[in-house]
């Protein structure tokens, strides 16, 4: 079944229209807090359309991606007054109270990697509020993390891109199938530890 070739096309073709950074921003703002869809398929194309403006894109996507992870912050807070009820009454209490000890020590590095990470950046996000991660700590590690993994991909895709852009377009199948089993193999594993 050939499905990633026809949507790399379209995103490829959708790179250089007057709103893609626009919509990457957007992209980048909502895969931060509710939205599936990684910056990255929009990120990719757009260099490799545009190499020259790489470091305009890979800023967008991180100003985007720390905003929208603000957002994840807020739904984190608000779904703590939810479930505090539900923790209480089935005794689970201790169990966040060490996992917010966790993450005062240690959140900041946790959000940090988690930029870089496979891992859907929103669930950081979202724990980050949960847990009550210090706010500015957050979005410092958001810029950083997120910042590091778009300007790293775009830089990549700018320097080498317009060389391997034939050789992704004839393998984009077997790629977009590797990225979907790996993604996969993260989620088992993750809900198994």
């Amino acid at each position: 079944m050939k499905i990633f070739g026809p949507i790399y096309d379209r995103v490829l073709s959708w790179s250089s229209h007057r709103h893609a950074p626009a919509w990457l921003t957007g992209v980048s703002f909502a895969e931060s807090s509710f939205f599936p869809i990684p910056p990255d398929v929009m990120l990719m194309p757009m260099t490799l359309a545009q190499p020259k403006r790489w470091w305009w894109f890979a800023l967008l996507a991180t100003l985007g991606s720390a905003a929208g992870g603000l957002l994840g912050y807020v739904i984190g807070m608000w779904a703590l007054g939810l479930i505090t009820p539900l923790l209480s009454a089935y005794g689970y209490m201790e169990q966040l109270d060490h996992a917010a000890e966790w993450f005062a020590a240690w959140g900041f590095w946790a959000v940090l990697v988690a930029g870089f990470s496979p891992i859907p950046y929103k669930a950081f996000t979202i724990t980050a509020g949960l847990l009550a991660m210090n706010p500015l700590g957050f979005f410092i590690a958001s810029i950083l993390g997120r910042g590091g993994r778009f300007f790293l991909l775009a830089g990549l895709i700018a320097w080498a891109g317009p060389r391997i852009a034939p050789w992704v377009r004839q393998f984009i199948e077997w790629i977009g199938w590797t990225v979907i089993a790996l993604l996969a193999l993260v989620l088992i594993i993750w809900q198994l530890s």
